[in-house]
C-alpha cells in the first residue's frame, strides 16, 4: 500500500503498533483531529500509531471513483503485512467494514457501522442537497442510477461497485475483538462524525488511547 500515512513512535521501543482505521468519507474528516489527539496519548503510552491514507482518500493519488471496499481491504492487509511486531487494528465507525483482512495480533472498534446505513445517510445527503438545488430525485432513483453509473453523493464520486458492496456489508467477525461504543457503558465523548465540521474532543481522544491500553494488556501485549 504505497499511500502517505501518518506515523507517531513513542520514545522508547514500541510496544506493538496500533493501526488506526479511520471513519470512511465525509466522517474522516470530522474526526481527523481527533484520532491524532488520541495517535499522540498511544505513543505516549508506549506504541507506535499509525493513521493510513486509503486508496481514493486525503492525499492518494487513486481517484475514489477506482476503489471500492475490497480494495480498501486489500489495502490494509497489505500495510500490516510488512509491519514488524505485533499490530492491533484500532477501526472506527464504517472503518469497521475493512478491517477484517488483514492479519491483526488483536482488533479494537469503536461505534462500527454497517455500510447498508452509511449508504443510506450518503443518499439521503444527496437527496437533500438536490432539493435545495431545485431538482427533484428519491433514494429510489439514485439507487437506480448507481446501478450503472458513478454516483457524486456527498462530494464522493463512488463506483457502482462501491455503492452496491456499501449496501450489503457488514463488519465480519475477528478474535480478539474489544468493540465498543459511545457513552457511560463505553467511550466518554462526543459523535463527531455527525458534526457538519472537523471538531476536537481531546477527553475522547485520550480515553480512546487508555482503553486501547488496556485491551492490549488482555491480549497478552505488555
Amino acid at each position: 500500500m504505497s499511500e502517505h500515512m501518518l506515523r507517531i513512535d513513542p520514545a522508547g521501543t514500541p510496544r506493538a503498533t496500533i493501526l488506526i482505521v479511520p471513519p470512511l468519507f465525509e466522517e474522516a474528516n470530522r474526526t481527523r483531529r481527533t484520532l491524532a489527539l488520541a495517535m499522540r496519548a498511544l505513543a505516549a503510552e508506549g506504541f507506535v500509531a499509525v493513521l493510513p491514507d486509503l486508496p481514493g482518500q486525503n492525499e492518494s493519488l487513486v481517484p475514489l471513483v477506482e476503489v471500492d471496499l475490497v480494495r480498501w481491504q486489500n489495502a490494509l492487509a497489505e500495510l500490516v503485512s510488512g509491519i514488524d511486531g505485533p499490530t492491533i487494528i484500532a477501526s472506527f465507525r464504517g472503518g469497521a467494514l475493512i478491517d477484517h483482512k488483514a492479519k491483526a495480533k488483536a482488533w479494537w472498534r469503536l461505534a462500527p457501522v454497517g455500510g447498508a446505513s452509511q449508504l443510506r445517510t450518503l443518499m439521503r445527503a444527496r437527496v437533500s442537497a438536490d432539493r435545495e438545488a431545485g431538482v427533484t430525485s428519491s433514494l429510489e432513483a439514485l439507487h437506480e442510477q448507481a446501478k450503472a453509473a458513478p454516483l457524486l453523493l456527498a462530494g464522493n464520486l463512488l463506483s457502482p461497485a462501491m455503492i452496491a458492496q456499501l449496501g450489503t456489508s457488514e463488519a465480519q467477525a475477528v478474535e480478539p475483538l474489544r468493540s465498543i461504543g459511545l457513552g457511560i457503558d463505553g467511550i466518554a465523548g462526543t459523535p463527531l462524525w455527525l458534526r457538519a465540521e472537523p471538531g476536537e474532543d481531546a477527553p475522547m481522544a485520550h480515553a480512546i488511547a487508555a482503553d486501547i491500553s488496556a485491551w492490549s494488556k488482555t491480549c497478552g501485549i505488555s
